[in-house]
């Protein structure tokens, strides 16, 4: 397949800048936090942080995984830092947020592969922000459901696992991870807090086919996933994996189509969305 090397006219984004984006910064840095919008060179920064929106990241910026896609560095992690859910909750009071989204580095050096942190994260936000929803973006905690129950059991309001891609591109993507093992997560999220909306995404044009695609949209309805993410890979370097093809955006509105129809909630479906874009509409 040949690789595509240069960005087609419809991924296009805006420079960073504004007020709200200055805003945003600010309360990042003050408060010494993580953001995956930075780490993992997210296309709608300047969009999202024009907005005073953030997704912030837990336990550190260096991941102990090295997929083949994903920007976030990786090696040996930094030190839980116990104070870090307050932060957060600071920070999220600051922006005056009503919908946030909270995901992390993999952990797998610690025995619970960071569920209690977020969920001492998700308690520091309700306590601050009473009104707040609260999202999180989790690892998949090597399938360790002990560690599952811990985050779903706290005051969170949407749990997100993402999928990534299709089985058969999960060796070379995401050696770390395993196909059936996020469908599991998702399907006892569900099983365990029957009103938690549980929600994925997947990256499209790493080489999957379509009939591919819409098997995973059949595995996902059927452990009751209720929320869709969909968005064009972008290569972040030269040492990531390339670009297979580019989506055209009628594209996306067809897989969006197609996933309503097998009774996803809500489908978000797009070259440039990712997993915490627009957030708060996947739930209204």
């Amino acid at each position: 397949m040949t690789v595509a090397r240069r960005h087609p006219d419809w991924i296009k984004v805006r420079a960073p800048g504004g007020e709200g984006f200055a805003a945003t910064k600010r309360v990042v840095q003050e408060l010494a936090l993580h953001t995956v919008c930075e780490e993992a060179h997210c296309p709608n920064i300047a969009e999202c942080w024009g907005h005073r929106t953030a997704t912030f990241m837990l336990l550190g910026d260096v991941c102990t995984r090295n997929c083949g896609y994903c920007a976030v560095g990786h090696g040996r992690p930094v030190a839980v830092d116990p104070h870090e859910p307050a932060r957060v909750a600071e920070g999220v009071a600051r922006l005056g947020l009503k919908h946030v989204v909270v995901t992390s580095v993999d952990r797998d050096d610690l025995p619970d592969g960071g569920a209690s942190h977020f969920a001492a994260t998700a308690r520091a936000i309700r306590e601050q922000v009473a009104d707040c929803a609260i999202e999180v973006l989790t690892p998949d905690f090597k399938g360790d459901l002990t560690a599952l129950a811990q985050v779903v059991d706290s005051p969170v309001d949407i749990f997100n696992h993402n999928t990534e891609t299709v089985p058969r591109l999960y060796a070379r993507a995401r050696p770390g991870g395993r196909y059936d093992r996020a469908l599991r997560l998702l399907q006892e999220a569900k099983r365990r807090r029957s009103d938690l909306r549980t929600k994925t995404g997947l990256m499209l044009g790493l080489g999957e086919e379509p009939d591919e695609v819409i098997a995973v949209f059949r595995d996902l309805a059927a452990v009751g996933c209720e929320i869709l993410t969909l968005g064009q890979y972008l290569q972040p370097s030269r040492k990531h994996l390339p670009v297979a093809r580019y989506l055209p955006p009628a594209e996306f509105d067809q897989l969006r189509r197609s996933a309503l129809e097998l009774g996803f909630h809500h489908v978000e479906s797009g070259p440039l969305v990712r997993s915490s874009y627009h957030a708060w509409e996947h739930v209204a």
